[in-house]
């Protein structure tokens, strides 16, 4: 029921709004005009780009967190999960604050005109840090688990660490990446708050 009437309802009444008032060439009139296409364009790229750097920065912070210990190891554990705890507004304001061009990064960048807010770069950024989260957790359980036995072995009988990397460890993180790059996806198109 909660799901019919805050989801499914909405949607219907869009597609029964756009079949009985619209024909089909009014309909494709309306979103194809180019702000709607430009609109579509900057949330499917941005968020493309942004998930995709999330899959390798995501990656690499997981691998970090479950492979060395180190001093803030803890902290930084926790700070991923900070963009789950903000609200998105929150988020924005924050982001904002931080890489507009009287920010602590936007002004450090600004005599150099480079701009990091109110543009395309900007969603980028803060999708990346709306969606970084989805990727570390997915991927960090997968690492934990992943045997060391495995990588020894291939060490024992000749293979480097990239070999052992592409060969052993990668074909495990695969299915663990990709979900990770869906979330991050995912949540990224359907973000507007921040």
């Amino acid at each position: 029921l909660y799901l019919g009437l805050m989801v499914l309802l909405p949607i219907s009444a869009l597609v029964l709004y756009s079949i009985t008032h619209l024909s089909a060439a009014e309909f494709w009139q309306v979103v194809s005009e180019p702000r709607v296409v430009a609109s579509f364009k900057l949330s499917f790229l941005a968020s493309l780009a942004a998930a995709l750097i999330n899959s390798l920065f995501g990656l690499i912070l997981a691998w970090i967190l479950v492979r060395y210990e180190f001093p803030g190891r803890r902290l930084i554990d926790t700070l991923i999960d900070l963009p789950f705890a903000m609200p998105t507004a929150v988020s924005g304001i924050a982001l904002c604050a931080i890489f507009a061009n009287n920010g602590w990064i936007g002004k450090l960048l600004a005599p150099w005109g480079i701009e990091l807010a109110y543009n395309p770069i900007g969603i980028v950024i803060a999708l990346t840090f709306i969606g970084l989260p989805f990727v570390v957790r997915t991927l960090q359980p997968v690492l934990k688990e992943s045997e060391r036995e495995l990588e020894e072995a291939a060490a024992s009988l000749g293979a480097n660490r990239l070999q052992t990397f592409v060969r052993v460890i990668w074909p495990g993180l695969v299915p663990a990446l990709l979900t990770g790059f869906a979330l991050a996806f995912a949540r990224a198109v359907g973000e507007y708050g921040s």
